[in-house]
């Protein structure tokens, strides 16, 4: 346990992490072929630029276009964020690596691609909308172990989107257990879906839980609006859609909810 993890890989308090959303990945539903592999890079990479120059403090690559989302990788899913995540990754800031929702895969392409974090939901049985979902955090943590792969702090979600918590420990007590029996270096709280707030609440009550021993960060739902009342209990932050052109998930970055956004969260800090 770390409280100091986020200060270690960003360099400052209450980091923003901001989103590169992958479109649909070869073999996915919505997958272009006109687009293809160097369409899909020239995509990202413009949104990455933007990204950077308003001064978020890391990346975090993410297959978001994949729908319906799979709880197994496929190996050109694997590849494909390889090769472009080798090809964008940002070389002055941290940058991690998501897969929704096989944990296995993040791991491995983060060690080849020198992530310095990855998020995943570890822990937990959920009834969600790809079926009955239930994880294997002993397994997946001895495969980063096997591997090489140990430097890669692992952010847990434990609220995952379009899926609901099988049991009846409140929220506090998952997280809680989470850090303490399965080793989270992060805990994030999200919204039921991308974009959507978690109620304050909620993250206060996962934040009385852990204390000092992990950081907590909001997952989901930031905007140029509400960011300075999340961060007044969050220790960082995970955005994507609130930086987007009209808020929306799958549009390009908009520069000016960029700034605008860094402009908010630099007046917490100070």
């Amino acid at each position: 346990m770390n409280k100091n993890v986020l200060k270690e890989l960003f360099g400052i308090d209450k980091p923003v992490i901001a989103m590169s959303h992958f479109p649909p990945l070869p073999g996915t539903p919505l997958y272009d072929e006109k687009l293809g592999i160097s369409g899909i890079i020239d995509f990202m990479k413009k949104d990455i630029r933007k990204l950077l120059e308003g001064g978020v403090d890391g990346i975090l690559f993410c297959n978001e276009g994949d729908r319906p989302y799979a709880m197994k990788a496929d190996l050109e899913s694997a590849a494909v964020m390889t090769r472009v995540i080798t090809e964008l990754a940002p070389h002055d800031r941290p940058f991690g690596v998501d897969f929704l929702w096989d944990p296995r895969l993040p791991i491995a392409v983060g060690m080849a691609t020198g992530a310095s974090f990855i998020r995943q939901v570890f822990t937990g049985t959920y009834e969600s909308d790809m079926g009955f979902w239930s994880t294997d955090v002993a397994s997946v943590l001895r495969y980063r172990r096997n591997i090489g792969a140990s430097h890669i702090k692992v952010f847990y979600n434990i609220t995952p989107e379009f899926a609901s918590f099988l049991g009846t420990r409140s929220i506090g007590e998952r997280a809680e257990s989470a850090v303490v029996s399965s080793l989270a270096d992060c805990i994030l709280v999200s919204g039921m879906t991308a974009g959507k707030e978690p109620k304050l609440e909620t993250l206060k009550e996962v934040k009385e839980a852990v204390g000092d021993m992990v950081p907590v960060i909001l997952n989901t739902g930031a905007k140029v609006e509400n960011i300075q009342k999340y961060l007044e209990i969050a220790d960082g932050v995970i955005v994507g859609s609130g930086l987007k052109v009209d808020g929306y998930t799958w549009n390009p970055v908009e520069e000016s909810r960029v700034h605008a956004f860094m402009h908010n969260v630099k007046e917490v800090r100070e």
